[in-house]
């Protein structure tokens, strides 16, 4: 471990870098019209962009509070019901929060360019179009097109518009298809099999440019990167940073949320943890040193309800009260190595590990990795997450275990390329052309990473496969597209009779074979994620088989005040946790030394090896 800072404690008068908790934070002094949070899963984009729109809201400005997560928690957080319209948040006037439902854009992208169609359409054309605009593609074209109406003049309504984006990978990829459809469409008179005819996609174009325009014009667009004070948070922004400025949005800020200060020398765990944050703001990247920064402090409350929303980014928030012992609670749990014992036992299987943004399922999934290794085992270890941490949570390779990553780009033109050779034969040159074309739109992209999902899927017939899904949002939509498959194969194999069916679907349907991982921290919006993530699975007839709590405090033992403070919340959510949402549950503590290399996420699995092999 590295030397330990600050564990003295700051008085909370003295002034940080970027003005900790002294004064109102630079992105609110003279706010553009559109406030753009993003950053890694779990960094706190949800808590600081609701805050944010409090905070102009209470000044007297008319918000728009925005959210572009499909599995956001920003209804509990208000305690109002998301819509896909503007609905007023209780006692805040002049606050409205809308949530981009992705189901009801789909619909009302199908009513809009079937609405395009000549009047003399048949109803098989019109069929034709329906069954086109049926995919996940859609979808996701559809709710960047209410993510686009709202950039470009739709809410002439409001001051200010604050958007609360999904984690990183989602938002890169949602803020990259103006430039990419554009492009699509530049010299294309035919449109694009996934998403209907020329005339629909044509609709979009203007929308596409001015949400363009609109996201680089530093006069009217922040983009505000969110970060912890962590090393793979940060470098995560850096990325993010980079990323963005290729895409021309170039007026960012930097936002380090839950900085820590200890308060006790001797309380090894507090000093750990404010060490380990110092020592990440220290070698913070020089793309992140070179922009505007805020700090906000760790704060002794969970953000959810008005006065805690409205506390985070105050200079006077809510004195640090006691809580109750959590020992015994934490201890009761079975550690991850009890968990890959279970996973053991079989031999073979798919280990998909899920969860919100933040929660450490790249971590877990690792641990698991080498927990069935270090029993024995072959593993293919692979992501689905477009951010892709496993190779830097590793650290190195390990014999038995191969590692890789569904690619997008790799898959799609490996899907081009496997479309090609099967059709292209019997077609001239010119039908060729026109085939290629229509493979290269943006959709494809979808329709490739599905193919490379449902081979690995397939890998866990005859071995063991772990995969780190992307963060909840996405793998819904990976989950949705599952599904369309399902059911399309069934209409196409309906009346052949005699034969045997699997479909990817079936098979993460199947207890035996799948094996899902909920991971979530000790805190309320993960816990409420993971278990309205539960409820989606369960509505496709997919069963959860256990928990994963992850980073808990509670189990690492401390005596700060502000931690202390902070493991009421703690003591609440694994309660509720035991309570029913979980059929098993298992903890990880916090750990001094972060759970990054084989050395270290070995630790948290093979703690009951070594007791047999004792």
């Amino acid at each position: 471990m590295g030397k330990l800072v600050h564990c003295g404690g700051i008085p909370s008068h003295e002034k940080a870098a970027g003005g900790f908790d002294t004064k109102v934070p630079g992105f609110l002094v003279a706010p553009t019209r559109h406030l753009f949070f993003t950053g890694k899963g779990g960094v706190g984009k949800t808590s600081l962009s609701t805050a944010t729109a409090l905070t102009l809201a209470d000044s007297g400005k008319k918000i728009l509070l925005v959210s572009t997560d499909a599995a956001s928690n920003l209804d509990e957080m208000l305690g109002v019901e998301l819509r896909n319209s503007p609905t007023p948040v209780p006692g805040v006037p002049g606050l409205s929060v809308l949530n981009i439902d992705p189901d009801n854009a789909a619909e009302s992208y199908r009513q809009r360019v079937l609405g395009q169609m000549d009047a003399g359409a048949s109803e098989t054309e019109r069929a034709t179009v329906r069954e086109q605009l049926s995919g996940a593609c859609t979808t996701e074209i559809a709710s960047f097109d209410e993510f686009a109406a709202l950039l470009a003049d739709d809410a002439d309504a409001y001051d200010h518009i604050v958007f609360d984006t999904a984690p990183t990978g989602h938002t890169l990829r949602l803020l990259s298809l103006p430039q990419a459809w554009s492009g699509f469409l530049a010299g294309n008179d035919r449109g694009a099999s996934c998403l209907g005819p020329h005339s629909g996609l044509k609709m979009q174009e203007v929308r596409f440019k001015a949400a363009l325009l609109a996201l680089s014009d530093p006069a009217r667009t922040t983009v505000i990167l969110v970060a912890r004070a962590d090393k793979g948070a940060l470098a995560e922004a850096a990325r993010t940073s980079d990323e963005l400025r290729i895409l021309g949005l170039n007026n960012q800020r930097l936002i380090i949320n839950g900085v820590f200060h200890a308060s006790d020398p001797a309380d090894a765990v507090a000093c750990a943890i404010a060490s380990a944050g110092q020592e990440a703001l220290d070698a913070m990247p020089l793309t992140l040193q070179s922009l505007p920064q805020d700090q906000v402090p760790l704060r002794a409350f969970d953000t959810v309800g008005l006065p805690a929303l409205r506390a985070l980014l105050s200079a006077h928030a809510a004195p640090v009260a006691g809580a109750e012992a959590l020992t015994a609670t934490a201890q009761a749990l079975p550690g991850l190595d009890a968990l890959a014992n279970e996973l053991a036992a079989s031999g073979h299987g798919l280990i998909m590990v899920m969860g919100k943004g933040g929660v450490g399922k790249t971590t877990i999934a690792a641990a698991l990795a080498l927990g069935l290794i270090a029993r024995g085992k072959t593993v293919h270890l692979s992501t689905t997450d477009p951010a892709a941490h496993l190779a830097g949570t590793l650290a190195s390779e390990v014999p038995g275990l191969r590692v890789d990553r569904i690619d997008p780009k790799i898959e799609t033109q490996r899907y081009i390329d496997r479309m090609m050779a099967a059709k292209s034969p019997g077609l001239n040159a010119q039908e060729q052309a026109l085939m290629l074309e229509d493979l290269r739109s943006p959709c494809t992209e979808e329709v490739a990473v599905f193919h490379a999902f449902s081979r690995i899927v397939n890998e866990a017939r005859s071995a063991f496969v772990v995969l780190d899904t992307a963060p909840t949002g996405h793998s819904l939509l990976l989950m949705d597209a599952a599904g369309a498959y399902h059911r399309q194969t069934l209409r196409d194999f309906e009346g052949h009779g005699g034969g045997r069916m699997t479909t990817p679907l079936m098979r993460l349907q199947d207890g035996a074979y799948t094996r899902i991982i909920l991971v979530t921290l000790p805190e309320v919006t993960p816990v409420s994620q993971a278990a309205a993530l539960q409820d989606d699975l369960r509505r496709a007839s997919i069963e959860p088989y256990a928990w994963v709590i992850n980073k808990s405090v509670a189990a690492a033992g401390t005596r700060d005040p502000l931690l202390e403070a902070r493991l009421a919340g703690e003591r609440k959510q694994m309660c509720r946790i035991a309570a029913g949402l979980a059929a098993r549950s298992f903890i990880v503590p916090w750990r001094i030394h972060p759970p990054v290399g084989v050395a270290e996420l070995s630790e948290l699995v093979t703690h009951q090896v070594s007791q047999e092999s004792a």
